[in-house]
């Protein structure tokens, strides 16, 4: 079974870049800080990039890495945590150079939707 999540409201709607909707606005779902290992997969260049996770929501995470890749690339991510796995596709929405990137989950397929779901659920009653 393919979950999909709901997406980004688009902040491309209007041409004045300045009345666009900042990042914090178009968040949906509660962020928890949360570390595991990343590793993500350009899915059109082949070109991947290591790093950790800074934080975990229902909705994507943020991955810190020295090499992010470019916004709006479709990517394959694998977390790794503990004895736990959790592979998503998705698309890099924000870009900070040398820093990281935050990708957003497009598509999980059930197996890794359930680890998702316990991870965040874990994350929510240790508040």
């Amino acid at each position: 079974m393919l979950v999909s999540n709901v997406i980004f409201m688009n902040d491309r709607t209007s041409s004045d870049e300045s009345r666009g909707l900042s990042l914090r606005n178009r968040r949906f779902c509660i962020r928890y800080p949360f570390a595991a290992d990343a590793v993500v997969l350009d899915l059109e260049t082949g070109s991947r990039t290591e790093g950790v996770t800074s934080d975990l929501s229902m909705g994507g995470i943020f991955v810190c890495t020295s090499k992010p890749l470019p916004s709006n690339t479709r990517v394959r991510v694998t977390l790794s945590r503990k004895d736990q796995k959790l592979e998503a596709l998705g698309m890099v929405r924000i870009v900070k150079p040398r820093i990281g990137m935050g990708i957003e989950f497009l598509d999980l397929e059930q197996p890794h939707y359930g680890v998702l779901r316990r991870w965040v659920e874990q994350l929510s009653k240790s508040r």
